[in-house]
């Protein structure tokens, strides 16, 4: 398998745009294309899966910091694959604080050796497009970045202008093409990024009219001799561990509908993999919770889809009884949300959730809290043991505000930049054998992680 990775100038430079073209475009001249996404966005990958009928994976070294596990997350179920386009985060140096390389687009690059085509914005600018791309070239010389991708051209004398700077100014770097400036098949957004694919009407014939543009004016076969072959690795020390366990094949309910889709496709097969039986259903739909030993809901936009889940009180009593009697329930973010007595949306409107903790989830207009964390639980819960770290991710506009002396958090949470803690805050609820939290989690974060997870959901006799 070839490899390259789209990367951006900064956020907004149109790189997702030009990834699912690009994948689009291979995938119609009959490449079989294995996408990725950097960083730990769910709603790209989506995106990613939808156009080239592959799983698309998060390639995160925050969320899985150990080497070996990432370079096999990248190699996994990729000898029939033809080319990995990585996508990038943020801009290509935009990482975690001001070290370039701590969980960049660029750190990443380099830790994989990935050949960087980058992005560029140039509506506004024509020579000091090559001045950018200069700067971004000899801030790291270990990063490969090989050529360029200008986005929001206004018309091809504006592009020649710039790729004339390019040529003059950066010799060596290829100048692949251009994409126009266009509003017809641009992608809308929401506050967690792009709205999810399932919900855009006419996504497919949006992203197959990006691929035609791009088509019409990127040289791909130019492109395709940037990409490098990838050198697949054999070591996978933390399937030699889980290996070791007696694993019991549970059944697991997990909440996948408009609401509630926010799982990371490795975090699914892993689970596959060491045999648990994944039973999908929907608290919008199903009127009755499917025969399952343990449930997992995970994010999304339940307050996207509010008025529905109210509706569904059946469901709703059915969650709630199975907590109840003592059965393991497992909520990430959307699912945290879901578990209380209510929502509150922006507009002040109440809805009625599950009940089973005494709290309210209200919408805010600013973002409460995003990045990457580390959280210690006070006691043991299914994502840990007492005082031992766990790393994870919150992104939400919400807050959940537990009803006074009632309900308590068992998380010691905080976020670092550059080695200093800069926030710290508290979160993380459990009730008997349910825990629910807003961080996200990446199973392969360690095997002691996993081995726990799957103790508490009664994969693993303790």
């Amino acid at each position: 398998m070839k490899k390259v990775l789209i990367a951006g100038v900064s956020s907004g430079s149109g790189k997702t745009s030009v990834t699912l073209a690009l994948m689009k475009a291979l995938t119609k001249k009959g490449y079989n294309v294995q996408p990725y996404k950097i960083g730990p966005d769910f709603v790209d990958t989506k995106f990613h899966t939808r156009v080239t009928g592959n799983d698309s994976r998060n390639i995160d070294d925050f969320l899985v910091p150990d080497d070996d596990t990432l370079a096999y997350l990248f190699d996994r179920d990729t000898s029939d694959k033809d080319i990995g386009i990585i996508e990038g985060v943020m801009g290509l140096y935009d990482g975690l604080g001001t070290d370039k390389d701590a969980h960049s687009t660029a750190g990443m690059a380099k830790k994989l050796g990935l050949p960087v085509i980058l992005v560029l914005n140039g509506r506004s600018m024509s020579t000091s497009a090559a001045a950018i791309i200069k700067g971004f070239i000899n801030f790291d010389s270990a990063v490969d970045v090989e050529a360029v991708i200008i986005n929001g051209v206004m018309s091809d004398n504006h592009f020649t202008l710039i790729k004339k700077a390019i040529n003059r100014y950066c010799p060596g770097i290829r100048v692949l093409g251009y994409l126009p400036f266009q509003k017809e098949y641009s992608l809308p957004s929401r506050q967690l990024g792009l709205v999810p694919d399932q919900e855009i009407e006419g996504v497919d014939q949006k992203i197959a009219g990006l691929a035609n543009i791009l088509e019409k004016h990127v040289d791909i076969n130019d492109l395709l001799k940037v990409a490098v072959e990838h050198q697949a690795s054999d070591t996978n020390q933390f399937w030699k561990m889980i290996q070791k366990e007696n694993i019991i094949p549970i059944k697991l309910g997990i909440a996948l509908d408009d609401a509630f889709n926010f799982y990371y496709s490795d975090n699914l097969k892993l689970l596959s993999d060491v045999g648990i039986r994944i039973i999908p259903f929907s608290p919008i739909k199903d009127q009755r919770l499917p025969q399952v030993d343990a449930i997992w809901i995970g994010g999304g936009y339940p307050e996207e889809f509010a008025v529905e889940l109210a509706s569904n009180q059946a469901i709703q009593h059915q969650i709630k009884q199975y907590v109840l009697n003592g059965k393991p329930l497992f909520a990430e973010c959307g699912g945290l949300m879901y578990m209380g007595d209510k929502l509150i949306d922006k507009k002040q409107n109440e809805f009625k959730m599950t009940g089973i903790l005494p709290g309210v989830s209200t919408m805010t207009e600013r973002l409460k809290q995003f990045g990457y964390c580390k959280a210690i639980p006070q006691s043991d819960c299914l994502i840990g043991k007492t005082g031992v770290t766990v790393v994870g991710h919150e992104f939400h506009h919400s807050v959940f505000e537990p009803e006074s002396g009632k309900l308590n958090p068992i998380l010691s949470i905080s976020k670092q930049r550059d080695g200093e803690i800069v926030k710290s805050w508290t979160g993380g609820y459990q009730y008997q054998k349910m825990f629910a939290s807003y961080l996200h989690v990446h199973f392969y974060q360690s095997p002691e992680f996993f081995v726990n997870f799957l103790k508490e959901l009664g994969a693993i006799t303790k």
